[in-house]
């Protein structure tokens, strides 16, 4: 093969074409990349022979995959399984990939210790995400668990508690109408749910904002209270009592309280 002509590409300024004449013209054969046409001194009137062509194709193959990785990595930061599959996805032969992959962590464009404690940090700091849903998505991304354990290092217990406090500060402001039983019920599932352990729940349910729950509950049971009693109003003696108690019991609230509502309607009554 001689080269009989080389233009530059319109759409890609980085590339060159290629061609070779056949039947008296001038036939495209292949494109590479300008590093690729400097590095083999490409030009009108060199002849390529099968194994330099080869060679040429092979190291173009490399430096597109490597453009198309760097230009994926550009926004934002990506685990090395990521980048993997994103090149899988574009890229006909593994080997290819592979050898990108190698020269991307030669130069620190991949590093997946890097990214476990940065996006820990991230997370830390802008979410009130748990540890547990961190990790769960760390390792969606391909990041060893090895990693993973040193980054959490990062996102200290004493954060954690921090963290899951402010869920249940919103929670319980945007939740008064529940009984008290009812409203940790759900805080639990909502922390659970968050990715936090049984431990930080734990501690969370002994503040001092669930403490003070207790003196609210009375005014809660009410509001419920009011339901039922216009609900079982053709009910009387025993039988309402007992309609009234099965309702409030169902919705959560103790016995004691139960009883100590029921008997403030009656002295009401």
């Amino acid at each position: 093969m001689i080269i009989s002509k080389i233009t530059r590409q319109k759409e890609l300024n980085d590339r060159y074409n290629i061609f070779t004449v056949k039947q008296g013209k001038d036939v495209y054969a292949f494109s590479v990349d300008e590093t690729v046409l400097i590095k083999y001194q490409l030009r009108k009137g060199m002849e390529l022979d099968s194994l330099l062509l080869n060679e040429i194709q092979y190291t173009d193959e490399i430096r597109k995959g490597y453009h198309m990785a760097v230009r994926y990595l550009a926004k934002v930061k990506r685990t090395e399984m990521e980048v993997r599959k994103h090149l899988s996805a574009k890229m006909e032969n593994d080997s290819f990939v592979s050898e990108v992959m190698a020269k991307l962590k030669d130069m620190k464009f991949i590093d997946d210790e890097d990214y476990a404690f940065s996006y820990v940090r991230t997370q830390r700091n802008t979410t009130t995400k748990g540890p547990e849903t961190i990790k769960r998505e760390l390792k969606e991304k391909g990041v060893p668990m090895e990693l993973i354990e040193r980054a959490m290092e990062e996102f200290a217990y004493e954060d954690q508690i921090q963290s899951a406090q402010k869920i249940m500060v919103k929670f319980l402001a945007g939740n008064k109408k529940d009984s008290k039983k009812v409203l940790m019920q759900k805080l639990e599932q909502t922390l659970v749910r968050k990715g936090y352990t049984t431990a930080i729940i734990q501690e969370i349910k002994r503040m001092p904002e669930v403490f003070e729950m207790d003196s609210d509950e009375l005014e809660t049971i009410r509001i419920h209270g009011e339901k039922a009693l216009r609900k079982f109003a053709k009910f009387t003696g025993y039988e309402f009592t007992q309609k009234m108690k099965q309702f409030l019991y169902r919705k959560g609230f103790s016995m004691d309280l139960i009883e100590q509502y029921l008997d403030e309607i009656d002295n009401e009554m």
